[in-house]
């Protein structure tokens, strides 16, 4: 609609001002449609709820399995995991493969400084410097106090705090994120 066709409807309405204030208020809705382009939207923001989402599935199923036995060289619930059986076992039900050993995954993903992983997040542990990869596990919840992990160890499939575990502790060599999509 041009301007002069709007004075006239203006002027013969009785109701002049609220077809003013209609007809004002729906160019500036075309105005701001038209300022508001996927550009002017985060990209991230839904790409990052997806990821979060992903992390807290991904937590939630490996919890599903606490319990589970330990067995060298598992690779189900029914017989047994060992640690990297398990971690692949969980990840895979989520479309994303990883190597059948715990020194393959630790090649996988990106890597994480330790202290900045997050639920979800790989963390991958030595006997000492110069020795291979022999342990993953997957993190809960991190925070400067606190690493908390889901693993198959021995005693099966448990929930550990290895910041306070003096055998865990001093083994934690690196971590990968192996949830992101090419970041």
């Amino acid at each position: 609609m041009n301007i002069p066709t709007l004075f006239r409807i203006f002027h013969r309405s009785r109701n002049g001002l609220l077809v003013a204030l209609f007809c004002f208020s729906v160019s500036q809705c075309t105005f701001i449609r038209e300022a508001t382009t996927p550009a002017d939207i985060p990209a991230d923001s839904s790409s990052a709820n997806s990821e979060s989402r992903l992390r807290q599935r991904l937590l939630d199923y490996a919890q599903t399995h606490l319990g589970a036995d330990y067995r060298a060289a598992g690779k189900s619930p029914k017989s047994g995991f060992d640690c990297s059986g398990f971690t692949s076992y969980v990840f895979k039900k989520f479309d994303i493969a990883l190597a059948a050993s715990s020194s393959g995954q630790a090649t996988q993903g990106k890597p994480v400084a330790p202290d900045k992983v997050k639920p979800g997040d790989l963390v991958f542990f030595r006997r000492s410097k110069g020795q291979e990869i022999f342990h993953v596990a997957m993190v809960v919840s991190a925070n400067h106090k606190s690493l908390k992990v889901i693993h198959s160890t021995s005693r099966g499939v448990v929930i550990d705090d290895v910041y306070a575990s003096d055998y865990w502790k001093p083994k934690i060599d690196s971590a990968r994120n192996v949830v992101s999509k090419g970041k």
